[in-house]
């Protein structure tokens, strides 16, 4: 082979390899992406319920000493 042809088919390799790469960086963002939406929606359930048994205990009489203290 001549120079350039290796020179070329080198090339064609490094493309090759860095659209490989992409594409696996690409498949690991998305899959990293659901789990932080997952993530999310968890987190704004816990809030959600977190507020709900705020308010609950809002509702809640005080706590005061038994009468015989």
């Amino acid at each position: 082979m001549s120079k350039d042809s290796e020179r070329i088919t080198r090339l064609e390799e490094t493309v090759a390899y860095q659209a490989k790469t992409i594409e696996e960086l690409s498949d690991q963002l998305a899959e990293q992406w659901k789990i932080v939406e997952q993530t999310r929606a968890k987190l704004d359930r816990l809030t959600e319920r977190f507020l709900s048994l705020e308010e609950q205990s809002l509702d809640a009489p005080a706590i005061t000493r038994p009468p015989h203290y």
